[in-house]
């Protein structure tokens, strides 16, 4: 059995670019070629008009004026004769009528005494005009000539007598090739015209198609973004918008992907993170539960085990609720006048003890009189976590060294330490939550790796910035620049 796969293709909807492109081109090609096609068309058909007009004109002209003097001497033997001459040279059917629109002759020999009622005999007789002309159909010629489906033209010519007009010249000739030939351009018109918009109609589904291909394919991949797959990327072709949508697409989506990555990874090491406390409690826990006989100082030991996890747990909660409310913008400054170089000194004799106790060296030089306008206690969260990482980090027996100046209209703060010192590929990713150079001591300090992170978004909110400079076994210098800020707002 053989099984036949059948591909299906999925139709556009009218309303689509692709569709609007199409028929955009034909409106234009056909509004465009219309216009082109009527006035050669009238170009053409005014020329062979003013030909024959001209023409016919200047016959019936001279005709009337060497018939003016039969008529008016009522000579109608010569007349008659001299019309049927004059008619088989022209081609044409001649009629002389009276005042009143009578036929006083005629070279058929067929109307005498009936009258002519033609737009282009009252335009001679009532309305004073010296010559007239015009175009009629069948329908409208009726039996002016033995074909009754002949087009004819009518040209008329006053005859006078004295400056008097005594009748009028009536020359009938047929036009019907003419205005075949006129009917026959306008076809050989139409079928250019349908060639071309064959055409058109060819080049706009491939021109169509290459503008609204890489709108496809980047609708296409906002589909699988929006089901979760942010990797997707479209191809960059071409030139002008399209090339500079797809790369704003790419852009984009590479940093959504980013975001998604760091987000992933955030929840990561913040799981571990918490996960890493409550494990060691349990067990000290578990311990003194199964252990009732322990000696007192060992439980003792125990419990303060467990009371330090349970610091470093709430300070991880404290730090991560704190960059959350950032990331929600919904952490604002409570500004206010903030004298730095006083919150500076607090800090120092707030972490002095402990840098004692382990016989570091904690020294400031500190500008006085350094004021602006800020968040007094995001402030002192930029000094103290990078007084704090500084002392955590730095061997027995260092030291660390603060200094606070102004400069161009900003506060600066350089904290240094002689410490361990950051590696080079890591100075790029210390401010990163939960980044950390060497995890097994940061621990044992009771780091949480947020600190740093902190700093920044602190510095950032403040319209400030945070660097390093460091070299592995020389220490490190961390130096922050917040902008000075007067009450109006202006640095």
């Amino acid at each position: 059995m053989v099984t036949i796969s059948r591909t299906r293709i999925k139709r556009q909807p009218l309303s689509s670019i692709r569709w609007k492109i199409l028929l955009a081109f034909l409106l234009i090609v056909g509004l465009s070629f219309s216009m082109m096609a009527s006035t050669l068309t009238g170009l053409v058909s005014d020329y062979l008009y003013e030909q024959r007009i001209r023409q016919d004109s200047l016959s019936v002209e001279k005709l009337a004026t060497a018939a003016a003097p039969l008529f008016s001497q009522r000579q109608m033997t010569q007349l008659n004769e001299t019309l049927s001459a004059a008619a088989g040279e022209m081609g044409a059917r001649l009629m002389i009528v009276d005042r009143d629109g009578k036929i006083q002759a005629d070279s058929f020999r067929q109307w005498q005494g009936r009258r002519l009622p033609l737009q282009e005999v009252l335009a001679i007789l009532t309305g004073g005009e010296y010559s007239a002309w015009g175009l009629h159909s069948p329908e409208d010629a009726g039996t002016l000539m033995e074909d009754p489906e002949s087009y004819v033209a009518i040209v008329s010519s006053a005859i006078n007598r004295g400056g008097e007009t005594i009748g009028a010249l009536v020359s009938v000739s047929p036009v019907t090739e003419m205005v075949q030939s006129l009917a026959l351009v306008q076809r050989q018109l139409m079928t250019v015209f349908l060639a071309v918009a064959a055409a058109a109609l060819l080049v706009a589904l491939v021109f169509s198609q290459v503008i609204t291909r890489p709108i496809s394919d980047l609708t296409a991949s906002i589909r699988k973004m929006a089901k979760g797959d942010l990797s997707v990327r479209v191809a960059v072709r071409g030139s002008g918008e399209l090339r500079e949508l797809a790369e704003s697409y790419n852009a984009m989506a590479r940093q959504l992907e980013a975001i998604d990555q760091s987000r992933s990874q955030f929840v990561q090491n913040a799981s571990h993170e918490l996960k890493t406390p409550l494990a060691t409690m349990k067990i000290l826990l578990e311990t003194l539960l199964y252990q009732p006989d322990m000696p007192q100082e060992l439980r003792e030991e125990f419990m303060g085990d467990m009371n330090h996890e349970i610091d470093r747990l709430t300070g991880i909660i404290t730090d991560l609720l704190t960059l959350s409310q950032n990331d929600s913008h919904d952490l604002t400054l409570q500004t206010e006048t903030v004298d730095l170089s006083a919150l500076v000194e607090e800090t120092l004799r707030l972490l002095r003890p402990k840098a004692e106790q382990r016989h570091l060296t904690l020294t400031g030089d500190i500008a006085e009189g350094c004021v602006l306008l800020a968040d007094r206690s995001k402030l002192g969260q930029i000094v103290y976590n990078l007084t704090d990482n500084a002392l955590k980090y730095t061997p027995d027996g260092g030291h660390i060294h603060l200094r606070l100046w102004t400069e161009a209209g900003e506060a600066l703060l350089r904290v240094q330490d002689d410490g361990i010192g950051i590696p080079k590929e890591d100075q790029a990713h210390i401010f990163e939550r939960f980044y950390r150079v060497d995890k097994a001591r940061s621990r044992e300090t009771g780091g949480t790796g947020l600190g740093l992170s902190i700093v920044r978004q602190m510095a950032q909110l403040h319209g400030g910035s945070v660097t390093v400079e460091s070299d592995p076994g020389e220490g490190s210098v961390f130096t922050v620049r917040i902008p000075i800020k007067h009450k109006e707002g202006k640095a």
